[in-house]
């Protein structure tokens, strides 16, 4: 594993602040896992013509990346759900067929989401693999409409997914699916989902999607942090987190080859003189495993510290925007405005800070956006925005926000 733990000492609003930033990184070569991942796909009448296609074109990738070794499923769902492929060993019989029955696919009526999810993770419990950890993806474009449909309801299937030892994950289709739905689902699990608002986005966030699903290296994955001299520290990302003792406990979920894991943390301090003892441990083929980190202080402007403020500005950035979609919403156009001038403005400190790794270009459309939202105080515009900012808080707040790795075709004999 490649760890880095980099603290930054600053002026804060209410004294000297310490902003901590911690990364952990399976080696790229680092042997995997196989996958045992039943695909669970959306298709309502919502989803009928371009957002059936790119569900399938994403799917298509996936099975392609398949190894071997893997194991992929397939259920589709309308108003009712449908295991159309059960999960098998992707061998070349099973992968044609797979790919056969994605590509027949044809949209019906009604949502039954959450009926699809409890039968997917029921298909998934019936098939042991030793060595892989079982794991659903849902794609879906729009809101239930069959069945269970309240959020308590998909928070408690979204626990029970995840105590059952299946971790799953969502992407969000189109411009009209329920984001708090689906960080309900994911939420217990720990990996957040992703979404794409249009087919142009698709392979940026298949390609990432393929790279954690089909590098994971480690599970179970956590870091310790232990401040000494700090008044309070406070987690930016949206992890689950928990008091251990005189520690913080964030969880990171699984850990996946050349797709890093970021958490940063702030702390103000009482003493001139602080520490920050950080541990990381996490699961590999059975064994549990615990390192330190060693904590490096870095200068503000040194690289490391222009990457850490990027993190903390974007983080700033997603919250304002969230909020004056929210306060628009709320038909506060004041508030609005006034969340809007502070996301402008980490939007700058991002474009001072030139870090290419957290680019300012990705937000500049969104806050464009907003900004026409805001000056024309429309009262039909916010409702989208804010599920738009909710998609994007919870997807940044879990760091996998990130340069999409590309997309390698593998090549059919």
């Amino acid at each position: 594993m490649k760890l880095t733990a980099w603290a930054v000492e600053r002026d804060g609003e209410r004294g000297r602040d310490v902003h901590l930033l911690v990364t952990v990184e399976a080696e790229s070569d680092a042997p995997r896992a196989p996958v045992a991942m039943n695909l669970v796909l959306d298709r309502s009448a919502s989803m009928r013509g371009a957002p059936l296609s790119a569900a399938v074109e994403a799917a298509q990738l996936l099975v392609e990346r398949a190894g071997p070794k893997d194991y992929l499923g397939l259920l589709a769902f309308d108003g009712v759900p449908e295991q159309l492929v059960p999960l098998r060993l992707m061998d070349a019989e099973a992968r044609a067929e797979l790919s056969e029955s994605l590509s027949a696919l044809d949209a019906g009526e009604g949502t039954a989401l959450h009926e699809a999810v409890e039968s997917g993770a029921a298909a998934v419990r019936r098939m042991f693999i030793p060595g892989a950890r079982p794991k659903m993806l849902v794609l879906t474009d729009g809101e239930p409409s069959v069945g269970r449909r309240s959020l308590a309801d998909f928070r408690a299937l979204g626990s029970k997914v995840a105590e059952s030892g299946i971790t799953l994950h969502a992407m969000g289709l189109g411009r009209h699916y329920l984001p708090e739905i689906l960080e309900a689902l994911t939420g217990p699990a720990g990996t957040g989902f992703t979404h794409v608002d249009d087919a142009e986005g698709l392979p940026v966030a298949t390609a990432a999607l393929v790279a954690e699903l089909f590098g994971e290296v480690g599970t179970e994955a956590r870091l310790h942090v232990r401040p000494i001299g700090f008044t309070e520290l406070l987690c930016r990302h949206r992890y689950p987190a928990r008091v251990e003792g005189d520690s913080m406990s964030v969880g990171l979920g699984a850990l996946s080859s050349a797709f890093p894991r970021r958490a940063l943390f702030t702390g103000q301090l009482e003493l001139a003189e602080w520490s920050l003892q950080v541990t990381t441990s996490w699961a590999e083929r059975g064994d549990t495993r615990r390192v330190t980190v060693p904590v490096q202080r870095v200068l503000p402007d040194s690289p490391e510290g222009r990457f850490v403020r990027a993190v903390g500005a974007e983080l700033d950035l997603v919250a304002a925007e969230a909020s004056a979609w929210k306060a628009l919403l709320r038909r506060n156009p004041t508030a609005a405005e006034h969340a809007l001038a502070h996301a402008e403005e980490f939007l700058r400190e991002l474009v001072r800070l030139s870090v290419e790794q957290v680019p300012a270009k990705r937000h500049v459309d969104r806050l464009a956006d907003l900004r026409l939202a805001v000056e024309r105080r429309s009262g039909d515009v916010p409702a989208l925005g804010v599920r738009r900012a909710r998609a994007a808080d919870a997807h940044t707040g879990l760091s996998i926000v990130q340069p999409a790795l590309p997309i390698v075709r593998k090549a059919r004999n």
